[in-house]
This record gives C-alpha cells, structure tokens and sequence, in this order.
C-alpha cells in the first residue's frame, strides 16, 4: 500500500516517538512536537502509539491513496477533504484506492497528524524513522516530503467500498488548551537570578523565527548577563534559553544536544503538546512549576492517555465497521 504526494504543503515530515538514547553523540531526538496528538492519530488507528505519522505544520499535502486505507487526522484543526468531502478529526476515516486526500490550512494550532493503519514503511536510523532536518537523515531522505514522493504503508485491515467517517470521536482540549493566551509550566533556575520573575510577569508573543528546534519569543526583554568565559552545556528538549537580546528561546523536539546561552527554567513535559500547537503571533504566558507538580501533570497526562486507549479499543472492538 502506498500513498503518492502531490503537493507536499508547508512541512509535512515523517515522525514517530523519536531517536531516544543518543544525544551523547550529538543526535538529537526529533519525532513528533505534540506527542499527545500524534499517539491518539495512532490509537484511532490501531497502531502502537510510537508508530511513524506524518508531522504537518500551517497547511498540509495533497496524497492520492493507491491503496484502501485507515486513517486519523489529529493536533491542529485542519482544513481536510477526500475527492470533496470534508473529512474531521480526532477519529477513524475509512478511505477507498484511489481517493484524493487534500490537507489544506491549519486553522487552529500549528501542527496536525496524519497515521495510517499499519503505519508507514520507512526505514530506521538509530532505531527511529523520524526525520531529523538539521542532521538530514531518517523520515523521507531526512528531508520535508517533496512532490513525487512514494509513501510505503501497510495494507489495509479489509477491503473498504467507499468513504467512510466514524461518528464518535476524540475531545483533545484538556491538554492542548485551545484557548488563548496559552500558559506554559516552568521549573525555574535556583537562586536570586536577574531574570526569574520578569519570565513569570511578562508576556510574550511567538516569533515568526520559530521552528521544530526552538519557540523563539518576542517580549520586553529579560536583563541577560554576559560572561567571556562561558562554556556550552548539554540542554535538551524543554529547556528554556536567553540570548544576549533577552528574548527567551524554548527549545523543541529537534534541539540541539549542547548551547552556550543561559537556562532559565524547563517547561515541563506535561506541556510540550500545548507548546507544539502555538502559531507564530499567539501570546505565551509562564506559570512556575515545582518538580513534583511536574511529575504529577505528567503522571495525569499518561492516566489520560491510558483511559484513552482504552476506550478507543472499546470502540473498535465489534466486528462491523465502525
């Protein structure tokens, strides 16, 4: 089963759960940036929930299914259509051979998932097919799909006569939080540093500069403190960077291992997903975090997780379609 790319969109990458265990070698860890989004695309599907999906961020591809296919579309609110008719999200489609699936803007969050049932074919880099920008490898060619592209899938799990929506679906809003200004959880740095509160009691808006490495913010700046002999750190996903300019940087899935700037704060896993979704313009705000209210929100986070794959199963259980 194959899916053939027509128009690639904005950025449409391969993701699964990410290359884990290897930033001691300078490899960072990509896959997807809303993990939340992307295992739920899974589930609706019936895969594992690290399994690959297309990553599509601000406005999507045009594929042409050259096989029956099962799919979910979740994360953002995307504009998705099937030979014309409108397909929604957060739920199982069912797809005949030869259908046209157009993905066209994102018009609430950033970045929406497409999975397939059975997953797609690509071959693992570092036991991982997420697509790596920076380090161009893993994903298609470990570049964004391009027009032309072949997208190997597994076969569908029966044969489907024609389009078909399921009418149940999932509701994604309590963990990426739809409404705006966005508020993000941070474990701050220790100690009496210049910038601590000004992080919590200013605002922030998203710059247009961001991308899967890093949120770049725009505010009124944080007082940064310049040393000649600083040396670059390891830092990872989450951490929370301040340049020289004083505009804060939240690094994302495809950070670097190492950086020279000051960390301020970690935003929590809890709430990665919520940060995937902002739009360059959305105003950003932080709350402080202790660690164990950080281990709390992410051990709730994967109960709800849990409670969801559960009851999706339910779903798919009785043998008639949907």
């Amino acid at each position: 089963m194959s899916m053939r790319v027509v128009a690639p969109g904005l950025l449409t990458t391969v993701q699964d759960s990410g290359r884990i265990g290897s930033r001691h070698l300078g490899v960072g860890q990509a896959g997807a940036l809303d993990a939340y989004s992307h295992s739920i695309a899974n589930l609706l599907v019936g895969n594992p929930t690290g399994a690959a999906t297309l990553e599509i961020t601000l406005g999507g591809p045009t594929l042409v299914l050259e096989d029956d296919a099962v799919i979910a579309l979740c994360g953002a609110t995307i504009d998705a259509h099937a030979d014309g008719v409108a397909l929604a999200d957060w739920r199982p489609i069912m797809l005949p051979a030869g259908v046209t699936v157009s993905l066209g803007a994102c018009r609430q969050g950033a970045r929406a998932y497409l999975a397939v049932a059975g997953g797609f074919s690509v071959a693992a880099v570092l036991a991982s097919a997420s697509t790596d920008l920076r380090g161009g490898f893993g994903g298609v060619g470990g570049r964004a799909l391009a027009r032309g592209d072949r997208l190997a899938c597994e076969p569908a799990p029966h044969t489907i006569e024609t389009i078909s929506i399921a009418p149940w679906w999932i509701d994604p809003s309590p963990e990426l939080q739809w409404d705006r200004p966005a508020v993000a959880r941070v474990i701050a740095v220790t100690g009496d540093a210049p910038w601590k509160n000004g992080l919590f009691d200013r605002t922030w808006r998203v710059a247009t500069a961001s991308n899967r490495q890093g949120l770049r913010l725009e505010g009124t700046p944080l007082p940064s403190v310049e040393s000649d002999d600083r040396v670059s750190e390891p830092v990872a996903p989450g951490a929370i960077q301040l340049p020289s300019d004083g505009q804060p940087i939240v690094l994302l899935a495809d950070a670097q291992t190492h950086g020279g700037y000051p960390r301020i704060g970690h935003a929590i896993r809890a709430d990665w997903p919520r940060l995937a979704q902002l739009r360059p313009g959305d105003v950003l705000h932080f709350s402080p975090c202790t660690e164990d209210e950080a281990r709390q929100a992410r051990l709730e986070q994967a109960h709800r997780l849990a409670r969801l794959a559960l009851a999706i199963a339910d779903r798919r259980r009785p043998a008639s379609p949907y």
